[in-house]
């Protein structure tokens, strides 16, 4: 018998019950240290009381109305990420997937409005950009797909990497180029910055649109606001959701007046997207995250959690191949299977999250704290020892 939630993903056997900043209890009262932050969404951590503050005091006044009104909440929202970003328009979502959804249509209807035939979109392999239709037909792989037919139409996949394949792929039928400057579900792959300021001398050089699904990426992960911030360059419209919410459902396109123009009225919209407590929350994020003071401390415990999983490899290289990623989006390559250390990580009370290419992921709180780190540290490496005998005693 089918039960009540419809069973679509293989829960581990954890039930918390209570958040603060990077722990979580169980509903049997054990503490965990959470470095998954709900999958990079938990930017600020669990209960930060600023984001309490904001969510009580819009929630005593107005909770939604719709977007057949104005929203002060909504606008004051976007008009810091517009004074923060390359960006000139925001649109509100809920989720990144929603994001996504719209970003296409957006690159789309910009071509339609000039009276070009420029409809295909090009992506990369082990992208991952929600599970809608647009989006597993923008990822592509039989993972995501199968099942799921026919496919939308008008998505050109590349290796990720292969230069010579993207410059085939670019063509007078290209209307954007969409990729993760940091593959998160594909396993934390960084793009490098020269890659990205090529990628967009390509689009420029071509007219192509560059989207940039900064979902898991973005919100000051890597040690600045956004991803692409690093390589000096921007983009035409930008995917956001996760740690723009700090819990709460929220995501966003972002998108210069450009590329945004042929959205008039009529052409998109949602019925929650951008509501008062969604970016009553957002906004206290947008001030706390977007401080140079926050990020500087991002990027300084970043280095120390490097440094010790990289220590934490070199002491476990059975266990381990490499470190990979950029600042508080990082990953342990594993030479055993990623779940079995995940499974070991859940008996030493800490919480990471798995990947594919075998990578267990490390998306901490940006707010963990220098004791924490080393806390982490610790149980990594107990779980390390724990997965290594299993290993052999199997």
């Amino acid at each position: 018998m089918i039960p009540p939630v419809l069973p679509t993903y293989n829960r581990a056997p954890l039930t918390f019950v209570k958040g603060e900043g990077a722990w979580l209890t169980e509903a049997d009262g054990r503490r965990f240290l959470d470095l998954g932050a709900g999958i990079a969404v938990n930017a600020l951590g669990h209960a930060h009381p600023a984001l309490v503050a904001a969510l009580t005091e819009q929630a005593e006044k107005l909770w939604h109305v719709s977007n057949l009104y104005r929203i002060p909440e909504q606008e004051a929202l976007a008009e810091r990420l517009v004074a923060e970003t390359f960006a000139d328009t925001v649109f509100f979502t809920n989720s990144g997937t929603e994001s996504l959804e719209l970003a296409v249509k957006m690159a789309r209807r910009h071509w339609h409005a000039a009276g070009a035939p420029r409809h295909e979109i090009v992506c990369f392999e082990g992208a991952f950009h929600g599970r809608s239709t647009a989006a597993i037909a923008a990822a592509g792989s039989e993972k995501m797909t199968a099942g799921f037919g026919p496919l939308m139409p008008g998505f050109v996949h590349v290796p990720w990497g292969d230069h010579e394949a993207l410059h085939t792929a670019v063509t007078e039928r290209t209307a954007a180029v969409l990729i993760e400057p940091v593959q998160g579900e594909g396993g934390i792959r960084v793009l490098p910055d020269q890659c990205l300021r090529g990628l967009r001398d390509l689009c420029d050089a071509t007219g192509a649109l560059l989207i940039l699904d900064e979902v898991q990426c973005g919100m000051g992960r890597t040690g600045r606001l956004f991803a692409h911030e690093w390589a000096g360059v921007a983009p035409d419209i930008m995917m956001v959701a996760k740690g723009i919410g700090g819990g709460f459902p929220l995501g966003g396109v972002l998108a210069t007046e450009g590329a945004a123009a042929a959205m008039t009225a009529g052409t998109h919209g949602s019925t929650y997207g951008g509501n008062p407590l969604a970016c009553a929350v957002g906004l206290k994020v947008m001030e706390i995250v977007a401080e140079d003071a926050f990020l500087a401390q991002v990027r300084a415990t970043a280095g120390q959690l490097r440094q010790g999983l990289e220590r934490l490899v070199a002491a476990h290289g059975d266990v381990f191949e490499q470190v990979r990623g950029t600042g508080l989006m990082l990953g342990l390559k594993c030479r055993l299977p990623a779940a079995e250390f995940v499974t070991s990580c859940f008996a030493e009370e800490v919480i990471t999250v798995p990947a594919a290419d075998n990578v267990v992921r490390l998306l901490p709180p940006l707010t963990l704290t220098r004791e924490e780190v080393q806390e982490a540290l610790r149980r990594l490496d107990r779980a390390a020892e724990a997965a290594r005998a299993a290993a052999r005693a199997a």
